[in-house]
């Protein structure tokens, strides 16, 4: 059977060693995605995406495969991985979903999935893994070894500003970056 893992991280930095330490683990390219802001990206920006890879974080593996898409609500994010595919995929062909919907076709739980998604909107970033439940330890341990942010307090700090989810028809997050 297949796993979702998923953890937030304040920062694309955080994010990229996340994914660094899970592919030197042996974890595949095919089984981890990035998603998150980057303090450069910029609307006038949006279609930029070849060698971005190089330039954010790594010559080999996951985080070769960067690019930079527009996700509804979020807008503009460097991206790799399957998680990326699936929203930018939904994206493209007018469907609605996005980052949600993709993470929701994992199997991960609306809740969950609105939260990522915003945490990415306020300059946070994203890195899941579907993995066999036999590696699923391995893969936590080293998501949990980078530091996430803490789930639940986060989403307190976002329903207190008035939060209640994630909405993709809402203009990107303009505020302070988490």
């Amino acid at each position: 059977m297949t796993q979702t893992i998923t953890r937030s991280y304040d920062n694309y930095e955080s994010a990229r060693i996340v994914v660094e330490q899970l592919e030197a683990a042996g974890f595949s390219s095919s089984e981890i995605s990035i998603v998150g802001r980057h303090e450069k990206t910029d609307d006038s920006n949006a279609g930029e995406g070849a060698g971005i890879g190089a330039t954010l974080g790594g010559a080999a593996g996951l985080l070769a495969g960067l690019g930079l898409i527009a996700i509804p609500g979020i807008g503009p994010v460097v991206a790799a991985g399957w998680l990326a595919s699936t929203a930018a995929g939904a994206v493209a062909g007018g469907a609605a979903g996005g980052i949600v919907g993709a993470l929701t076709s994992a199997g991960t739980s609306a809740d969950d999935a609105n939260y990522y998604a915003e945490t990415v909107r306020r300059g946070g970033s994203v890195v899941s893994v579907r993995t066999s439940d036999d590696r699923a330890p391995t893969a936590e341990a080293i998501m949990e070894g980078a530091t996430p942010i803490d789930r639940d307090e986060r989403l307190a700090e976002y329903r207190q500003s008035g939060w209640s989810q994630f909405d993709e028809r809402a203009e990107p997050y303009r505020g302070p970056l988490i």
